[in-house]
């Protein structure tokens, strides 16, 4: 009788089931900086829900990371369809999804820590994609550089509320997904 021997084959690609769900929270997003973009306002900083999406896409699927600068340059062709400064946001959301794909890399021993862990990289894929915009911004309309401190503040609470939302979702969608934290 001869031994059997069971091949494994390694993942390649990505699953149709995490195209999906990106796909869907990234419309999400969309839809919601739309519509409840205007409405949720904390003293002028409110949340960007493409970041905090495409954050809760890359927490959820934990791709490989050229994944993860995907989903941040189709964060950026979706924040073409708004309002502001062209083409800034391919720049900024390639980092801030970069970071983030790095980010879930980082060993955690609990689960708690994990939650803690992928809420504080949102927080600070956030302030990375928003600082690199910011700077962007005053590099090609050239402006006083002095005025920058006045984006400080909402960077970190527009961080800040992305953060949250992350918070907030993580452990529904994980239960949802019948994923293990």
């Amino acid at each position: 009788m001869e031994k059997r021997v069971l091949n494994e084959t390694e993942k390649s690609g990505i699953s149709l089931q995490d195209l999906l769900l990106t796909a869907v929270l990234l419309a999400a997003g969309a839809v919601l900086k739309f519509f409840a973009g205007t409405f949720i306002n904390f003293f002028g900083m409110k949340p960007n829900f493409i970041i905090a999406m495409y954050c809760m896409a890359i927490v959820l699927i934990r791709p490989k990371v050229y994944y993860s600068i995907i989903i941040g340059l189709l964060a950026g062709a979706i924040c073409q369809f708004f309002p502001g400064t062209p083409y800034l946001n391919f720049a900024s959301e390639f980092a801030g999804a970069l970071a983030m794909g790095l980010f879930i890399f980082i060993p955690a021993a609990t689960k708690g820590a994990k939650i803690v862990r992928d809420v504080i990289s949102t927080f600070v894929s956030t302030v990375i994609s928003g600082g690199l915009y910011v700077v962007l911004l005053f590099v090609f309309i050239k402006s006083d550089p002095s005025a920058m401190a006045a984006y400080v503040p909402i960077v970190l609470g527009t961080a800040t509320l992305n953060a949250v939302i992350v918070g907030a979702l993580y452990v529904p969608l994980m239960k949802v997904l019948k994923k293990e934290i």
